[in-house]
């Protein structure tokens, strides 16, 4: 077989050379042990939460060491690709603060590696095609791509081993050794018919041999060689992710192929193809599934269609983008609790991330413990970064929520500032959709009552302590005078004036000052429950507490 011949019959127009290519693509000036990684997601829908894992470690390996962190869309699968989503997964990488150093961005590309969207670099794949073709390692099959879908299943049942696997395979088999069989003479009268074709690489490996390679993360691997051909272009002249992520991954550079333990099944034939085109192979990193706990507490693979696996969901029930990276985090690295607690003030990006510190059998995801690093992650914001969170959030997903908070900044901090700062600061929010119901009864619009006076006190009691308390309030008392003047009007309806003194002898009082709080606090802000009352009075001010209390007196009769 002429190949020389053949690679002109079937790629007439392509003139550049892989020489082209290397002089267009250079050798990146870089530190010495910088690394160069991307994240390269497919636009077929929302981004899944578990693809926050290999983009976090990513960003972390190649800004710790000095490198480049580039965004690449790989569209090259039309059939399944969903409009906006190349655009949406821009959008939402960036609310999460993954800074791209190069690659596909809101305003176009930025870089000089690009088009870093696949569907814009078919003449730089039809380049390599052509070589592969002139180096007898690759050859068309004309056939239509629903025909190459079949020749995939058969393929696909052969990977899983179904029940009729060794027939399934052998049926696989005839079928690659008659796609190679052909003649120049058939291939021109194809062409001049104005047929398509599809590309194949011709595989060389045993299965009963083992290529030996090391994976950052699982280390040293075992693996059958490839002795399957592999689609290099599909009918439409498109190609495959396997091909394009060769010559990709080599001409942007890349250092660091970090992605998901799916993938490993089809590491041979990347080998294989890396080695056909002369290419120098990059590190691999394959990171474990994200698994979850069913009903039953059995490990599972967190779904598309599970709660929480769409990355945006987060943003929409309103966790913060800090709380949400410092819990990936503590999922990547065993280590990086311990680190935050002795480094609180530090920022995630000050923490030495390490790779052997991954975990080789994956991480299990825990809504709960999302909770509670968000509470942590939230309670150490000030009022103002709290204030900023809410609102951002309330823009989108409450419009008049927002409106209330964007009225009046200073009246919002005050009370987002309750208990915020020292040593033990309040946990009340997890998520920001929680920072309206804290905060609605200082709103008039928003105020209700939830809950009631305590059904075995004396209503004469209630009445009398909290028109004493209207009476005496002065908003010139500190915190100290405030509360003397409650233990008085308990003392003056027969309550202890300490709670230890209505405990050592409870049958001397009728309750104690706890509870003529108790009044006070279910008068002013319709809860049991409220962050520091004395605060909470401040802030509302005399004269709105006043009308509160004259409004449950009434209700009380």
């Amino acid at each position: 077989m002429d190949y020389n011949r053949l690679a002109e019959l079937l790629f007439p127009d392509v003139t550049l050379t892989p020489e082209d290519m290397e002089n267009r693509y250079p050798e990146r000036d870089l530190p010495e042990g910088a690394k160069v990684t991307r994240i390269a997601p497919s636009p077929t829908g929302f981004f899944h939460f578990g693809g926050l894992f290999p983009a976090t470690v990513c960003e972390r390996l190649a800004h710790q060491s000095g490198g480049v962190f580039y965004l690449r869309i790989e569209d090259t699968d039309s059939k399944r690709e969903v409009e906006g989503a190349a655009a949406f997964i821009t959008k939402i990488l960036d609310h999460y603060g993954l800074r791209f150093d190069e690659g596909v961005t809101a305003d176009g590309d930025k870089g000089a590696y690009g088009p870093y969207t696949q569907s814009q670099r078919v003449d730089i794949y039809h380049v390599y095609a052509k070589k592969l073709v002139r180096d007898g390692v690759a050859y068309p099959v004309f056939s239509t791509d629903e025909e190459l879908d079949e020749l995939k299943t058969l393929d696909k049942k052969a990977e899983i081993k179904s029940v009729n696997w060794e027939q399934d395979a052998e049926a696989r088999r005839e079928a690659m050794l008659k796609r190679r069989q052909f003649t120049m003479e058939q291939v021109e009268a194809e062409l001049a018919a104005g047929h398509r074709f599809a590309l194949f690489a011709v595989a060389d490996g045993d299965p009963e041999k083992k290529i030996k390679i090391t994976d950052l993360v699982k280390g040293p691997l075992e693996i059958p060689e490839n002795d399957e051909d592999v689609v290099l272009l599909k009918s439409d002249g498109i190609p495959t992710y396997h091909f394009a992520h060769a010559v990709d991954d080599h001409l942007m550079r890349t250092t660091h192929v970090i992605r998901g333990e799916e993938w490993l099944p089809s590491l041979s034939k990347h080998v294989m193809l890396f080695r056909y085109l002369g290419f120098k192979l990059p590190k691999y990193m394959h990171i474990a599934q994200l698994m979850r706990l069913d009903e039953n507490g059995n490990k599972k693979k967190l779904s598309k269609r599970d709660m929480g696996a769409n990355l945006d969901d987060y943003r929409k029930m309103g966790y913060s983008v800090k709380a949400v990276n410092e819990y990936v985090m503590t999922l990547l690295n065993s280590n990086y609790e311990e680190w935050h607690m002795q480094n609180p003030d530090k920022d995630r990006t000050e923490f030495p991330f390490s790779i052997k510190k991954m975990s080789a059998s994956g991480c299990l995801f825990d809504i709960e413990k999302l909770n509670d690093v968000s509470k942590n992650v939230i309670s150490r914001m000030t009022a103002a970064e709290v204030y900023e969170g809410v609102l951002a959030y309330a823009q989108t997903e409450d419009p008049g929520f927002y409106e209330t908070l964007a009225a009046d900044r200073g009246y919002a901090e005050s009370i987002l500032s309750i208990g915020r700062g020292g040593a033990k600061p309040r946990k009340d929010f997890a998520v920001w959709a929680d920072v309206k119901p804290y905060m609605s009864f200082f709103y008039d619009k928003y105020f209700t009552r939830d809950d009631e006076m305590p059904a075995d006190k004396d209503k004469n009691d209630i009445k009398a302590a909290l028109k004493a308390f209207a009476e005496t309030y002065d908003e010139g008392d500190d915190q100290t005078a405030w509360f003397e003047k409650c233990k008085d009007i308990a003392e003056s309806i027969g309550y202890a004036r300490e709670t230890k003194l209505y405990r050592k002898n409870p049958q001397d009082y009728k309750g104690h000052v706890g509870d003529v709080a108790s009044f006070i606090r279910v008068a002013v802000t319709g809860r049991l429950n409220s962050p520091d009352l004395y605060e909470v009075i401040k802030i509302l001010g005399a004269d709105r507490m006043k009308q509160r209390i004259d409004e449950e007196l009434e209700l009380i009769g």
